[in-house]
């Protein structure tokens, strides 16, 4: 059961749509592709920041399931971009202590594209310090058809009754398993939509948006964006300090999953 957490709290796991990689690149007369490559520079000080701010866990709305519907060109850059990514940050990432968790239909993506993905796994699955999670061909509305499906055998299989299908049971089917319930939602580029992500495990985040665009999102960005949410009253449906009048706040929020 949620109760209501106290302020002042850094977010253990943080989820962004980094939003506005092309905007940005056209604004300076440069195809999307720099842009891109802009915004996985902007991805890699995003990870070192939320390390050194004591933040357990980042998720980036890398390559969406309706990505594909982009020019192939551009499509064909960003597998690319994804595969060099891997290989480049492979060692910095274990140097760093930060575990890698690939979420999505990655066997639809390309074979170097999942082979490159694999390795950055297994190269960092020992690692404790942090996690970051991409999010790489990914849909929410998938991920919960998965999840059903998943019950769904089980139960037609009659290792699961129907009955005990409950939220934490639904939930232990979903890609995220594994990982705490993100606590502060991030889209930069002035978008005002969760675009298919995580609409599960978001029914509790706050949610930030900025119009900075992702290639500008820095570390003072981002600790902006953090400074808002420990400045927020979080109630999961209880009473705020406002309205229980002189009566105490309860304790901080449990650590849910992970």
């Amino acid at each position: 059961m949620r109760v209501v957490s106290k302020p002042n709290e850094v977010p253990r796991h943080i989820a962004i749509v980094m939003d506005g990689n092309g905007r940005w690149a056209r604004a300076r007369g440069e195809p999307r592709t720099f842009g891109h490559r802009a915004g996985a520079k902007a991805a890699r000080a995003a990870i070192e920041a939320c390390g050194d701010f004591g933040v357990e866990v980042l998720t980036l709305y890398s390559f969406s399931s309706e990505n594909w519907k982009r020019p192939a060109d551009e499509i064909d850059a960003l597998m690319s971009l994804c595969v060099e990514y891997c290989a480049k940050e492979m060692e910095s990432l274990r140097e760093n202590d930060i575990r890698v968790r690939v979420i999505g239909r990655r066997g639809e993506l390309p074979g170097a594209v999942q082979e490159a993905l694999g390795r950055l796994e297994d190269h960092t699955a020992g690692c404790k310090r942090a996690t970051l999670c991409l999010a790489i061909n990914y849909g929410s509305r998938a991920e919960i058809v998965d999840a059903a499906r998943s019950l769904a055998r089980d139960a037609a299989m009659g290792e699961l009754d129907p009955d005990a299908i409950d939220e934490t049971c639904f939930g232990s089917r979903l890609y995220t398993a594994d990982l705490p319930e993100p606590d502060l939602f991030i889209r930069t580029g002035g978008g005002h939509r969760l675009s298919n992500f995580l609409l599960w495990q978001l029914s509790y985040a706050e949610l930030y948006v900025t119009d900075t665009l992702w290639p500008d999102f820095d570390r003072g960005a981002l600790w902006e964006a953090i400074e808002v949410y420990m400045g927020r009253e979080r109630r999961f449906g209880g009473l705020g300090d406002g309205d229980r009048g002189d009566e105490t706040v309860g304790a901080a929020r449990p650590r849910v999953g992970g």
